[in-house]
């Protein structure tokens, strides 16, 4: 205390009027690979990567675990894209400014190959290895694995097309970054463009327009949704008089000229608030076709199972973010005079988040193994109906799990200073893109009726795991016979079909848990997802359920 000329108390600089204790330390430098043990098992022992995955994953999970790393994630958030349609001189330019940090996170994302390593380094597992690669990325800062994940699956539709794919691929290849619009530069993203106001996923109703022009099309219409504006080329339906088609749409044209690319306005999105979504419009603008004409839906699909198994390996990304960073501040926060991982209602909890983060990891490592090139006929059969249904369950699993975790961290999870209110506003997208909820899960009933051997393969996996376990074998059984009358007549059924594909996803991830992952794991699982009083909100694990042993695995 200090006194004023004139002889009254002045108040000191600094008033501390308490210590800060009982917080958690920031949780920032700490491997994300490393630490997370289910993803190294289940890359193993489900997607088959060899043991130079790693190496790769240990610098990956130093990069995005590093207090720069977490910091730049923060600040794409706080200062999400803008929009520039014309210069400062009138010019139409169609250009999205981003803050530094994303292009330091694209560029270490795009270095580390989470966009095409598999396609550029293909063999058995090495889905799985750009799977963990690409979770690793997105678990810290989701919003830039959009455009990762898009140019991860423009590969198989450009390959329907020989000289396109020889111009293109070794650019989507590469591992360089620059974010500049221009010719010759030796990388490339790509991004996709395909639904339109009156249609949505209702694809067929497009109305863009594609009409010859010399050597390839020119495109008017319109798209309600494209991500990524600044990727150096999409993928785009239009319709030409034989139907609808696949066009690739550059944003520079081979003369170094910028093609007609609207940018009408920025999506204001709940979440997902780092990577741009536009509206865009098309003029007689170039674009080269991809695949038969008319068959331009059947092109573009290959690029949508791929998105739809990322938007699966988005979602459990997000959940291990979820789990780790309510774990760590369960295990240094104390009340009523325990930590609060060691109190029993918040250990069920803790818990109950890290087995559904462990199967979302499970399953995704499982589908990465089925897109390998060394995949066979069962495993592609395997694929088309497991993606959507992994698809469908893992997403909608998504936001509930993250608003849990939030609850954990009490008020700090609700602040944005904290990365799971970011989260909770993340999740959603995953189960609306790439088909929404009924969407997914009517797909899944065509496919049964379309491709048959995908329901025998799909169970051939389940039975791998026969035997090991009772509720399990109990709970595949009913499984079995409640498929037989929607193979026969799958259009009746379209009112139970959420039903069904739950009950397929929760035995699939279950298949998986009961081979690979330890008792403790397995067991808590099946009990609580398969058996008679399972429950679906976080925290009832029965009492049976070894909680210590799951929580060691957090």
């Amino acid at each position: 205390m200090t006194v004023d000329d004139a002889g009254a108390a002045a108040a000191p600089a600094t008033c501390p009027t308490h210590q800060v204790f009982n917080q958690p330390p920031p949780r920032v430098d700490i491997n994300e690979f490393s630490t997370n043990l289910p993803l190294g098992d289940y890359l193993a022992t489900i997607g088959r990567a060899g043991a130079r995955a790693t190496g790769e994953l240990e610098r990956v999970g130093a990069v995005v675990g590093s207090a720069q790393f977490q910091d730049d994630a923060r600040l794409v958030h706080t200062y999400p894209p803008v929009l520039h349609t014309h210069s400062k001189y009138g010019q139409r330019i169609d250009e999205v400014e981003y803050h530094p940090s994303y292009h330091r996170i694209m560029g270490q994302a795009v270095a580390a190959g989470a966009h095409t390593s598999a396609w550029a380094d293909p063999g058995a597992g090495a889905n799985a290895l750009r799977s963990a690669v690409f979770m690793l990325f997105a678990q810290v800062e989701p919003g830039h694995a959009c455009p990762i994940s898009m140019s991860h699956a423009a590969v198989e539709p450009l390959r329907l097309s020989q000289e396109l794919a020889g111009e293109w691929l070794p650019r989507l290849y590469s591992r360089e970054y620059s974010p500049e619009l221009a010719a010759g530069k030796r990388g490339a993203l790509f991004g996709m463009a395909m639904t339109e106001k009156q249609g949505g996923s209702d694809v067929r109703a497009n109305t863009t327009r594609a009409v010859p022009w010399a050597d390839h099309h020119l495109l008017t219409g319109h798209k309600w949704f494209c991500s990524a504006p600044m990727s150096d080329a999409f993928l785009v339906l239009a319709r030409d008089d034989a139907g609808p088609g696949c066009f690739l749409v550059p944003r520079v044209l081979p003369d170094g000229e910028r093609n007609t690319f609207l940018v009408q306005r920025l999506k204001d999105k709940a979440g997902n608030r780092s990577n741009a979504s536009s509206e865009v419009e098309f003029a007689s603008t170039h674009g080269w076709r991809i695949g038969e004409p008319g068959h331009g839906v059947r092109a573009i699909m290959g690029m949508v199972a791929q998105t739809r198994l990322d938007c699966v390996l988005g979602t459990a990304a997000g959940m291990r973010q979820a789990v780790a960073e309510a774990a760590w501040h369960a295990r240094h926060r104390r009340a009523f005079g325990a930590r609060l991982v060691d109190q029993p209602a918040m250990a069920n909890v803790l818990a109950d988040l890290a087995l559904e983060a462990e199967a979302a990891a499970a399953v995704g490592m499982r589908l990465s193994r089925a897109f390998d090139d060394d995949a066979g006929p069962a495993e592609r059969a395997f694929r088309r109906l497991a993606t959507a249904v992994a698809k469908y369950w893992v997403c909608k699993r998504g936001p509930n799990h993250a608003y849990e975790a939030m609850e954990c961290l009490g008020g700090n999870g609700y602040i944005e200073d904290f990365p799971l209110a970011m989260r909770y506003r993340e999740q959603p997208v995953m189960a609306i893109w790439e088909g929404t909820g009924n969407v997914i899960a009517l797909d899944v009933l065509r496919a049964m009726a379309a491709e048959p051997e995908s329901v025998d393969a799909f169970f051939a996996e389940l039975r791998a795991a026969s035997g090991s376990h009772a509720v399990f074998d109990g709970f595949a059984a009913g499984l079995r016979e409640a498929v037989v009358p929607v193979r026969a007549a799958p259009a009746e059924f379209a009112g139970q079909a959420r039903t069904l594909v739950e009950k397929m996803a929760l035995a699939l991830q279950a298949s998986l848990l009961v081979r690979y992952a330890p008792p403790a794991v397995a067991d808590a699982f099946v009990h609580s997802r398969l058996g008679p009083d399972r429950c679906f909100n976080y925290g009832n694990l029965p009492a049976s359920c070894d909680v210590p042993g799951i929580l060691a695995r957090t």
